[in-house]
């Protein structure tokens, strides 16, 4: 593959998705040829009885759709406001299973297929993309969508490090492009109670955020004996890599739940697992725009420090009743548990009278609805590309913490480790050409 020249489409301020059809439509008009169509228009043409007109529909194109990207497809496919036209995956058992699924949705054969990412950026008819592919890419997807002119929904984690997290952020504040980051927990009404728990001062002033993950341990990239490679058509071995250091073929990095999560360093907890618990705490502490400046290995946890003294403790013990991705936040007048299982334990049952609907597990579709909502006002999403940016700058920093075995002082207005050069070169890692950013 090659570097996108794709120039990005650019919207009239009235005109939030499908610019170019709608402008035909009005040349169309002015020019009379809707003289030409038929007397009698389908009332599903227009809109009505719950329909969405055609021409106000999102257009999507689905990037990696693989099991997590198959789900969160279908969570895209059930939106009556959406359509979904191509798919593109290196691999082709989950190209043609994708492409079955589209084609069952609307009942015909058009879904398109493609194994490069740009054939699929490069259509001008596409609004939106869901990006779901191996984590190597998630980055370099997203930054390609967005300079092709498209808005992003991309699976977690985000980015590899420190130097991609503040590209992406950057990249999308300079296009306008809407991001939605695959952090679902943001949209379940008991995570968001527990964080407005935490941040309207029912606690207290907050002292100490817990977070969860799943694993603390983080180690160099994997390296597997080489097997014969499948033809093109199975698999695109190459794309499957992209920008992640060249390492010959096995069926077993196809696969492999660590490959690749975070630069050259992987770690189920700190990244995977923490760019969802780790992201909630960001979001009590109303830190957004920052992280913590102090990361310490502490037993078997990571302990963290914002600027504004709020501790920040990710550990690997506890709180299973409440579900996977638990997080407890405690304040000075009391605390507040809650996990993916939607269930509370708390200080106090004051706590918890207005804790709204039980919604346990993780589903997408509420975080696809806020995404498709933010294409059509061009709001910002509840996972956006600059929450998302320090929210894995945290991870990553915690990441290169547990793995140098020591404390490091991190400045977020530098975005540098103060007075550390081991720490600062695991910010960024070389990238393999041509798939750079």
């Amino acid at each position: 593959m090659k570097s996108v020249t794709t120039k990005a489409r650019i919207r009239l301020p009235n005109e939030t998705i499908g610019p170019g059809r709608r402008q035909f439509l009005k040349t169309a008009m002015k020019a009379g040829a809707l003289l030409a169509l038929p007397q009698v228009i389908p009332g599903s043409a227009l809109g009505k009885a719950g329909s969405v007109a055609p021409s106000e529909r999102i257009i999507l194109g689905a990037i990696g759709i693989g099991g997590r990207g198959r789900y969160v497809l279908g969570c895209f496919l059930q939106d009556p406001d959406l359509h979904c036209v191509a798919v593109c995956d290196v691999r082709g058992d989950n190209r043609q299973r994708a492409k079955a699924m589209v084609d069952d949705r609307y009942g015909n054969q058009d879904c398109a297929t493609y194994i490069d990412m740009e054939e699929l950026l490069a259509r001008a008819d596409i609004d939106a993309v869901l990006i779901a592919t191996g984590p190597n890419w998630h980055a370099t997807a997203s930054v390609m969508a967005a300079r092709a002119g498209k808005d992003v929904y991309c699976e977690k984690p985000c980015t590899k490090n420190i130097a991609q997290s503040l590209a992406l952020a950057d990249v999308f504040r300079r296009t306008g492009r809407v991001f939605q980051a695959g952090t679902q927990r943001r949209s379940l009404p008991n995570f968001a109670y527990a964080v407005e728990l935490a941040q309207s001062g029912r606690l207290g002033d907050l002292i100490t955020l817990h977070a969860r993950p799943w694993g603390m341990q983080t180690e160099m990239s994997g390296w597997l004996p080489a097997e014969p490679e499948p033809s093109h058509d199975q698999v695109d071995w190459d794309a499957y890599l992209g920008p992640a250091a060249w390492r010959p073929y096995n069926r077993r990095l196809m696969n492999a739940f660590n490959f690749e999560k975070g630069g050259g360093l992987v770690g189920g907890g700190c990244l995977e697992w923490g760019s969802h618990c780790v992201d909630l705490c960001q979001w009590a502490n109303q830190a957004d725009d920052t992280a913590p400046i102090e990361y310490e290995p502490v037993g078997g946890q990571l302990h963290a420090r914002y600027a504004n003294g709020v501790k920040l403790v990710i550990r690997d013990d506890g709180w299973l009743p409440l579900g996977s991705c638990p997080v407890r936040f405690e304040g000075t007048t009391g605390w507040v548990e809650t996990g993916d299982d939607a269930e509370f334990a708390a200080s106090s049952p004051d706590l918890l009278t207005r804790r709204g609907a039980k919604i346990p597990g993780y589903p997408a579709d509420f975080h696809v609805r806020d995404f498709i909502d933010c294409i059509r006002t061009r709001g910002q999403t509840r996972a956006n590309a600059d929450a998302a940016c320090w929210a894995h700058i945290a991870c990553h920093a915690a990441n290169i913490a547990l793995f140098l075995n020591r404390k490091v002082t991190f400045d977020p207005k530098t975005c540098a480790f103060i007075g550390d050069e081991q720490a600062n070169r695991l910010r960024s890692e070389a990238l393999r050409a041509p798939w750079r950013i």
